[in-house]
C-alpha cells in the first residue's frame, strides 16, 4: 500500500503517545529496505516504509516516472525480476510505503519505542514535519558516492558516474554526447555499458584501481560466479560498442572554460601518484566519475550505533549475525553495513526483517531459513571486503591537487589553504581544518570533501575514518527541529491507517 501523504497525530498528548502505531519502521526503500518490509509485513508487523522519493527501488532500481512513458524501464537494469518480484510482494503484504519522507533524525524514546523526524514532499519542503513511531527501527538509507578532487573537477559537465547512471535511469537524460568514465570500482562497467547503450560515444574508461588483486583470493571469487557473470556482461557491452579501459590511470585534470571540453589521462603508480609525462589528453563534453561509495550512517551514528573500519578506508555500521546494531532494537541493512550490491542487501533486509519479527512476536525465526539467509550474506560479504579493498584509493592521489583546486566545493576552500592549516597552523585531524578553513560546513557537510580533506591532513600516512556524526541527516529549517527538541510538541505526526 503507497501513501503520499501523513495523517495528523491524534489531539490528545500529541508528543508522548500510550502507544507505538506501527511494529516497524523501515527507513529506505531500496533492496534492502524494500526485502525487510515485505518480510517483516508478511510474517504478521505493522510495517511503515519511509523513503524520499516517489517510486521505490533506491538507487539501484531507479526508474523513470510514469509520465515519461518509457516502454522498457528494465533495459538498463539487471535482476529487475527480483525488484518487480518485491514491488508486487509489497503491495499485497500490507505494510504503509510513505513516499517523500525525508528522515532527518531517530530517536530513541524512554519507553524503548523509536520515533523518526522526516520532512515531507518532493524536496522536503511540505509545511509540516512528521513523526513516525514504532517498536523497532530498521535503517536501509544506502550509500553516497566518494568524490576525490583534481584541478577542473568543478566545471559544468563533470558529474557522478552514478549521477550520470541515475539520469538516464530516472530521465532518460544523458549528461553529454561524448562522457568519459572515470574513477574506481565496479561501478564504472556498469556505467559506461549502460551509457554506450543508449547512444553515447565512450571515449574510455579510466580506472584508477586494477582487477589482479581480485586473484589473491580465489575463494571469494569461486564462491560468487554471479559477479563474474555480471563483469562479462558489462565487458561484453564495452567490447561491442568499442570503449577501452585503461587501467591503473585516473583524470588528473579537466580542460575547458565554461563547460568540459576534454580531459587529461595520467598513469599511475601502486600509490596513486600521477607518473610523470605520462598524461594523455582525450577530448569529450563530459566526464562521469566516482570513486566508489561511503555508507551513509549518519541516522544511526547519532544514537549511538557502533561503526567498523572498512577495507577501502569508509565507515561501516557493526552489525551482528542477524543485522542488529550494537543499540537494541535498531537494525540495518544493506549498503549501511558495506558497500556490496543489490543482493547482498536483499539477503540482509530480508533476514533482518525476519530477526525483527520473531523478537517482537516472541517467537523463534525459522532456523532453516535464517540459516540459509545468513550463509548467503556471509558468502557475498565476503566478497564485498575483497572488492572494497580492490578499489581503495592509494594515498598518492594527493598528487593530483594543485593549490588552487578546490577541495570544498560548497565553502570554496582550495587545496593550498587545507596545507596551510596542516603545516603552519598545526592542524592534525579533519575538525581542526573544518574550524580552521570551513572545510566542510557547506550544504553537503563534508560528504563531498571529507575524504579529500583528511586524505590532505595525513599527508600520505593512513587517514583517520571520515567523521559521520551529524545531527541532521538532511537539511533541516530551524522550526523543523521544534518537534524533535520538545517530545511534547505540537508538530504533525504519522498514525497507522485504520
Amino acid at each position: 500500500m503507497t501513501a503520499s501523504a501523513s495523517e495528523p497525530e491524534d489531539a490528545a498528548d500529541p508528543g508522548r503517545p500510550s502507544r507505538a502505531p506501527y511494529d516497524l519502521v523501515v527507513v529506505g526503500a531500496g533492496s534492502a529496505g524494500l526485502a525487510g518490509a515485505v518480510a517483516a509485513a508478511e510474517l504478521g508487523l505493522s510495517v511503515a516504509l519511509l523513503d524520499a522519493s516517489a517510486q521505490p527501488g533506491g538507487q539501484f532500481y531507479r526508474h523513470p516516472a510514469p509520465a515519461l512513458g518509457a516502454q522498457r524501464p528494465e533495459a538498463l537494469h539487471h535482476h529487475w525480476s527480483a525488484f518487480a518480484e518485491l514491488r508486487r510482494r509489497l503491495e499485497s503484504s500490507g505494510a504503509h510505503h510513505l513516499t517523500g519522507h525525508h528522515v532527518w533524525s531517530v530517536i530513541k524514546e524512554t519507553d524503548g519505542t523509536w520515533t523518526a523526524h522526516a520532512l515531507t514532499g518532493t524536496d522536503g519542503d511540505a509545511d509540516a514535519p512528521v513523526r513516525v513511531r514504532a517498536r523497532a527501527l530498521l535503517l536501509a538509507t544506502g550509500a553516497y558516492e566518494r568524490q576525490l578532487p583534481f584541478p577542473g573537477w568543478t566545471l559544468p559537465g563533470v558529474v557522478g558516474a552514478g549521477g550520470a547512471q541515475a539520469m538516464l535511469k530516472s530521465g532518460l537524460a544523458l549528461p553529454g554526447r561524448s562522457i568519459v568514465v572515470a574513477g574506481s570500482g565496479p561501478l564504472l562497467l556498469a556505467v559506461a555499458s549502460s551509457l554506450a547503450s543508449a547512444g553515447a560515444r565512450v571515449p574510455a574508461v579510466v580506472e584508477a584501481a586494477g582487477y589482479l588483486r581480485y586473484g589473491r583470493t580465489p575463494r571469494a571469487l569461486v564462491t560468487n560466479p554471479g559477479k563474474a557473470v555480471e563483469a562479462l556482461v558489462h565487458s561484453a557491452a564495452l567490447v561491442r560498442h568499442r570503449v577501452p579501459v585503461r587501467l591503473r590511470r585516473a583524470v588528473t585534470e579537466v580542460h575547458g572554460t565554461d563547460r568540459v571540453e576534454a580531459v587529461t589521462v595520467s598513469r599511475l603508480d601502486r600509490e596513486w601518484r600521477p607518473v610523470r609525462g605520462t598524461g594523455r589528453r582525450i577530448a569529450c563534453d563530459a566526464l562521469a566519475v566516482g570513486h566508489g561509495l561511503v555508507p551513509q550512517i549518519e541516522l544511526a551514528v547519532a544514537v549511538g550505533c557502533a561503526t567498523r573500519a572498512l577495507p577501502d578506508g569508509t565507515l561501516g555500521l557493526a552489525l551482528d549475525d542477524l543485522q542488529e546494531s550494537s543499540v537494541p532494537g535498531l537494525w540495518a541493512a544493506g549498503e549501511t553495513g558495506g558497500v556490496g550490491g543489490a543482493e547482498l542487501a536483499r539477503t540482509e533486509g530480508e533476514l533482518a526483517g525476519r530477526a525483527i519479527a520473531a523478537r517482537l512476536l516472541g517467537r523463534p525465526a525459522r532456523a532453516e531459513a535464517t540459516a540459509g539467509l545468513r550463509r548467503r550474506r556471509d558468502r557475498m560479504r565476503a566478497f564485498a571486503d575483497v572488492m572494497s579493498a580492490a578499489h581503495a584509493p592509494g594515498p598518492g592521489w594527493t598528487g593530483w591537487l594543485t593549490d588552487d583546486t578546490d577541495v570544498c566545493r560548497c565553502e570554496e576552500v582550495p587545496a593550498g589553504r587545507v596545507r596551510e592549516a596542516v603545516a603552519e597552523c598545526g592542524a592534525r585531524d579533519a575538525r581542526t581544518v573544518k574550524l580552521l578553513t570551513r572545510a566542510g560546513m557547506g550544504w553537503c557537510q563534508g560528504r563531498m570533501c571529507g575524504t579529500a580533506v583528511a586524505c590532505l591532513v595525513a599527508a600520505g600516512g593512513a587517514p583517520e575514518p571520515p567523521a559521520e556524526r551529524r545531527p541532521f541527516a538532511v537539511p533541516v529549517a530551524v522550526d523543523a527541529g521544534r518537534t524533535r527538541r520538545a517530545a511534547a510538541g505540537t508538530g504533525s505526526g504519522v498514525r497507522r491507517p485504520d
